[in-house]
């Protein structure tokens, strides 16, 4: 398939425990339409090797300057797709980003100035936050419900333990308050309730449905792609 290099580029940012493995076959579906995309391993989930000992715990706003340095790293307009806790450091990151046209969050966590992940869920933030967080006791369900058994089987295996860091620090900047934005409810998500994610897709310029679960990447990933394409052409101005 041949790439329209006049379309915007996707930046995908997945959420806590995963890393950019998990939109391949969105990329996949992605490329097969034309489109251009990135997929970006957060250093929450996937720190880099060689930190000293002793080092400050990785946190959100590491993960945003991650994510800013990817959309440097890109030229021409970007269109940013953000999973779950990803949606945080991405509202941190895009504020200051002049390349990015717009966000869409999936199932994800749109918070506005001093809010953080731990905040909006009404959960104690922990006095240091220097602890890894594992993966849910009861992962297959609450995260790939919808998805194949085989590929979900896959999935848990490469979910690795979450800086508790990245779900204490709060949003000091809301990007979407500048940035157009839509949101995308997974309306059968047992991880962040779909009630929840109406109220955060009030923030949002334009809100969107789909008919799965927390994972829609690896469950429908084709329509998944479809609809990013459909968001991404609607939102940006003719040429």
């Amino acid at each position: 398939m041949n790439v329209d290099t006049s379309r915007p580029t996707f930046l995908l940012v997945h959420g806590g425990w995963h890393g950019a493995w998990c939109w391949d076959l969105v990329r996949a579906a992605l490329d097969a339409d034309g489109w251009r995309s990135h997929a970006i391993d957060l250093p929450s989930a996937n720190p880099p090797a060689g930190r000293p000992d002793g080092a400050r715990p990785v946190g959100m706003l590491d993960d945003a300057d991650a994510i800013r340095d990817s959309l440097r790293r890109i030229d021409g307009p970007v269109v940013v797709i953000a999973h779950s806790y990803g949606g945080v450091p991405t509202t941190e990151a895009i504020a200051d980003a002049a390349n990015v046209a717009h966000v869409v969050y999936l199932a994800s966590f749109q918070l506005d100035v001093g809010e953080s992940t731990f905040t909006f869920l009404g959960k104690p933030v922990p006095d240091d936050g220097t602890d890894v967080a594992p993966p849910y006791g009861v992962v297959r369900r609450v995260l790939f419900d919808d998805v194949p058994e085989a590929e979900a089987a896959r999935a848990v295996t490469r979910l690795r333990p979450q800086s508790v860091r990245s779900f204490a620090e709060k949003v000091t900047t809301a990007g979407w308050r500048t940035v157009p934005s839509s949101y995308i409810v997974c309306d059968r998500d047992q991880a962040l309730a779909p009630s929840r994610q109406h109220e955060l897709a009030t923030r949002a310029g334009s809100v969107h449905r789909l008919p799965s679960s927390h994972s829609p990447f690896l469950s429908m990933p084709r329509q998944l792609a479809t609809l990013l394409g459909q968001i991404a052409t609607s939102a940006l101005p003719a040429p």
